[in-house]
């Protein structure tokens, strides 16, 4: 009877085993299938200028002196930069933690004991464990923690580009502050100017003092919006020093550059410029594909766990005697399956599942907010060069203005009101188009970032 139960176990167990299997497996289709489908690649965007350019980085739109340094210096040095480098290693280590778990384990130990009225006793044990991982669970979990740290790099290389790019809105920022300074000098000196004029016409009777104070109100208050540019162009190198990570900002190395660079506006619809090159969106899509695999480890949580031992052991009485003279082997195969633990289980499944699905609407919500970025990008440029070009005319006409009005003050046929109204909008523009500049410029670096283009790891 004991032998014919013993035989009827077998069957049962098997059966019990493919019973398992069966509840384990799950015909969830693959969603990051269909996030791979989506890059974006069959948006019709709308037409860009002539003067559009191939590029595969961001310091292919910009060359300038010093530049290229800062970026360096940044890339290896800027904190914000450092800790999502010790993110991506942790991720890294994950997956030796994780595929450690398929290695042999190796335990030795060693005791001694004495007892009132016996001899001391030692005892020596060496211990070799194995799980068998004949469902792949540890495998699939080697593969959530590698996906995890694809991500994990996609979020460096997107944290490396948006640095570079910071950089370089930082370095012509400096610029367009420089720029408007020098204006805001030069509109100082054209006010000092007048004041000398209205003076020798006030001493010929062709003016009053009343012209001299508005003058020296319009010099009062460029003096005051200097002041504002000085502080300005302090603040902009500082925000730059702190993305260089330096200690010191004053950035007395900063080059002697007045004048912006040539920014190339990127040429999008390329192989080497597209949506799919965005490492964001590429971290959003491994983190879909670890999420995958991290269901397909709860699944499997619900198998059995076959795990393999063997032992050595000996006791002696003295330590040498315990070092394995006359040792004992003990092996063992153990088979363990959960049955019941009050659906903690299934509850993980439905988790991972939910988290599967959420990762994959981060996806969508990456991808949207990266055609958002492009399509604002080409908005942006359209209407900065229509502005540019208006700005230019009303400028070139307020130059005309300026001369007309100078000469008529001298003569008196306007007054002094009028001609400081003129300057005043001639300098305006003057530092519009400079800013204008600076904006079309920012932009087309926006625009790369939008399109993937970066630097290289």
């Amino acid at each position: 009877m004991n032998g014919l139960g013993k035989k009827s176990l077998m069957p049962m167990a098997i059966a019990l085993l493919i019973g398992l299997s069966a509840c384990a497996s799950h015909d969830t289709p693959s969603l990051s299938e269909s996030a791979s489908e989506m890059t974006g690649d069959d948006i019709a965007w709308q037409a860009q200028s002539s003067e559009a350019a191939t590029a595969t980085s961001l310091t292919n739109l910009v060359s300038v002196q010093g530049l290229q340094g800062y970026l360096n210096e940044a890339l290896e040095n800027n904190a914000s930069l450092q800790q999502t480098l010790i993110t991506l290693r942790k991720a890294q280590v994950a997956i030796k933690s994780a595929d450690s778990a398929d290695n042999l384990n190796l335990d030795a130990s060693f005791s001694g004991s004495k007892i009132e009225g016996s001899n001391e006793s030692y005892t020596a044990g060496l211990t070799v464990s194995w799980e068998l991982d004949l469902w792949q669970k540890i495998s699939d979990s080697v593969d959530t923690a590698s996906f995890d740290a694809a991500s994990a790099r996609s979020a460096y290389q997107s944290s490396r580009d948006a640095l570079a790019a910071s950089v370089i809105r930082s370095f012509l920022d400096i610029i367009t502050q420089q720029q408007l300074l020098a204006i805001e000098k030069e509109r100082l000196r054209v006010y000092e100017n007048s004041e000398s004029i209205i003076l020798k016409r006030y001493r010929t009777g062709l003016g009053t003092l009343d012209d001299l104070d508005n003058a020296k109100t319009s010099s009062a208050t460029t003096r005051a919006s200097i002041a504002l540019y000085e502080n300005s162009i302090s603040v902009a190198k500082r925000t730059l020093a702190v993305l260089l990570g330096r200690q010191e900002q004053s950035l007395s190395d900063f080059p002697l550059v007045s004048e912006f660079p040539e920014v190339l506006e990127p040429l999008i619809s390329l192989p080497e410029q597209d949506l799919a090159r965005r490492p964001d969106l590429q971290a959003a899509y491994f983190g879909i594909k670890a999420s995958e695999a991290n269901v397909k480890v709860a699944y499997k949580a619900l198998l059995p766990s076959i795990n393999l031992s063997a032992g050595l052991t000996d006791t002696g009485t003295s330590p040498s005697q315990s070092l394995f003279t006359n040792p004992l082997w003990n092996i063992l195969g153990q088979v363990t399956a959960p049955l019941f633990q009050g659906g903690a289980l299934r509850a993980q499944i439905d988790d991972a599942e939910l988290t599967a699905l959420n990762s994959w609407w981060e996806y969508r919500e990456t991808l949207l907010t990266a055609v958002q970025e492009v399509q604002d990008a080409l908005d942006n440029e359209k209407a900065l060069s229509q502005r540019q070009y208006y700005t230019n005319i009303a400028y070139q006409n307020a130059l005309s203005s300026a001369d007309t009005f100078s000469g008529q003050y001298r003569q008196g046929l306007v007054d002094i009101l009028d001609l400081l109204s003129v300057y005043d909008t001639t300098f305006n523009l003057q530092a519009q188009r400079v800013e204008l500049q600076y904006s079309q410029l920012s932009n087309r670096i926006d625009l790369g970032l939008a399109l993937g283009l970066g630097v290289s790891l």
